[in-house]
């Protein structure tokens, strides 16, 4: 993957697009007090990206109305294994040889492998 820790990688040139809680719970359909939840659930995951004020969450989170297939679960293990929620975006978004980034491959419905290769690095 790479040696640069990741709580030292840049989250501006690794996610594309961040959306703020108030367009997330839209797109989920919920209020902005539930994505609060779901973010202290670890169901989602939120940071202060570079040059925006605020948390926000990567838009690749949600996928046809709801946090993508197996997101949650990754989550829960990677900060399980201490990792905090910018560690997780950032290890989420970095190309990890599955072929591609974790998060393509949750989004493709190929999360056994990601979540293998989480818990042996949480572990």
């Amino acid at each position: 993957m790479t040696e640069k820790p990741l709580a030292d990688q840049d989250l501006g040139a690794l996610v594309e697009d961040w959306i703020d809680w108030a367009e997330a719970a839209r797109r989920l359909g919920v209020t902005v007090g539930k994505v609060r939840t779901m973010i202290r659930d670890h169901e989602l995951a939120a940071a202060v990206p570079p040059g925006i004020k605020g948390q926000h969450i990567p838009a690749d989170f949600i996928q046809d109305g709801l946090p993508v297939k197996g997101l949650p679960g990754l989550l829960t293990v990677l900060h399980d294994g201490g990792y905090d929620d910018r560690e997780c975006i950032a290890w989420l978004f970095l190309d990890a040889d599955l072929p591609g980034r974790p998060i393509d491959a949750l989004r493709e419905n190929r999360g056994s492998e990601v979540k293998r290769r989480a818990q042996a690095m949480a572990f």
